[in-house]
């Protein structure tokens, strides 16, 4: 392939994917590497943040590295359902009339797949939590606060700045 027709093999996987309104995600807490799922944060992170502040008690801490396992394991998962995504992108341009609709299709499986994966993960995450004592909710709580209060900062920054037509 040369190197022109990479890049349009290239703009060409950036549009399917557009189209389709679905990029691989790569980690099922948030998908296209970013920590936090679409609302800014996701239990998983927020809780590793404070880890030390909790104090877990012993099942507490099997539970948790029962979380974490399941965290990678979900995670590793998600990675080969990206790539199975991103194969069947490159299948099918590489055919002569690519078949959108089936590329669709595929994401569609993969982004089901991914949302699975994560609610999984999620709910074992406020398994946990529930254990807690109220002291340890009031950590939890604490740190909710302060990623709250960061999301509004950068955002008024974000809205400031396009405002500005910066």
């Amino acid at each position: 392939m040369t190197s022109r027709s990479s890049s349009i093999a290239a703009i060409a996987a950036a549009a399917v994917l557009a189209l389709t309104g679905v990029a691989a995600m790569a980690q099922p807490a948030g998908g296209s590497g970013h920590p936090h799922g679409p609302g800014g944060m996701d239990v998983e992170h927020l809780l590793q943040g404070v880890k030390s502040q909790l104090n877990l008690n012993t099942s507490q801490q099997l539970a948790w590295d029962n979380a974490v396992a399941q965290t990678k394991t979900a995670r590793t998962t998600g990675r080969a359902n990206g790539q199975q995504l991103h194969d069947a992108v490159a299948a099918e341009l590489a055919k002569p009339e690519p078949d959108l609709a089936a590329v669709a299709s595929v994401a569609d499986s993969v982004h089901a797949a991914n949302q699975s994966l994560r609610q999984t993960v999620r709910t074992q995450w406020l398994q946990l939590y529930a254990t807690f004592s109220p002291q340890q909710k009031a950590v939890v709580r604490d740190a909710l606060v302060k990623q709250v209060a960061r999301m509004e900062t950068f955002g008024a920054l974000k809205r400031e700045r396009m405002q500005s037509g910066g």
